[in-house]
């Protein structure tokens, strides 16, 4: 495994603060995603034989927390809440609306690898729905007009068209 010295370190720190060694696998699993963007086969398998596991037992953390990512993300993560506020304010009709302004399915990135579309259980803003975020960059009460101000600016971000910057109303 080609791992970040400093990612071999804090595995190598956090270990030994676990009385049973396979305690320590999802903060393994986390700097592993941390370093490396996504957590592959080869890393799970990785994992289980540092902490003297079977693989299987790292798998099914893998699979069972939707955190974790077993394939590499696009460049930009746009992340739509939906969750029962949101959905009632229009969050999946919204997630749509996205999917097709940026060319991309629910889940899979777009053809050049550039922005990826998630649905988020909880974006912590149940007032003003419905909220999305886009990498780090949150925005609350987004409707049609502020959707396409997003994509306009992901795009211009990306160097595939004129942006105009969005409205933080």
């Amino acid at each position: 495994m080609n791992l970040k010295p400093e990612t071999l370190e804090r595995i190598e720190a956090v270990i030994p603060k676990y009385p049973v060694k396979r305690s320590a696998v999802l903060p393994l699993l986390h700097y592993m995603q941390a370093d490396q963007g996504y957590i592959s086969q080869e890393a799970m398998e990785w994992i289980a034989g540092k902490l003297e596991i079977e693989p299987i037992n790292v798998y099914e953390l893998v699979t069972f927390y939707p955190f974790f990512r077993q394939k590499p993300r696009a460049r930009r993560l746009v992340r739509v809440c939906r969750t029962l506020s949101c959905a009632l304010s229009g969050s999946y009709k919204l997630c749509e609306t996205l999917q097709k302004e940026l060319d991309c399915t629910l889940g899979n990135p777009t053809a050049d690898g550039e922005v990826e579309i998630e649905f988020a259980e909880c974006l912590a803003s149940c007032g003003t729905g419905p909220v999305v975020m886009v990498d780090d960059d949150f925005y609350d009460n987004v409707d049609e007009t502020k959707a396409a101000a997003i994509v306009a600016k992901i795009k211009s971000e990306s160097g595939k068209g004129a942006a105009e910057p969005v409205s933080e109303d």
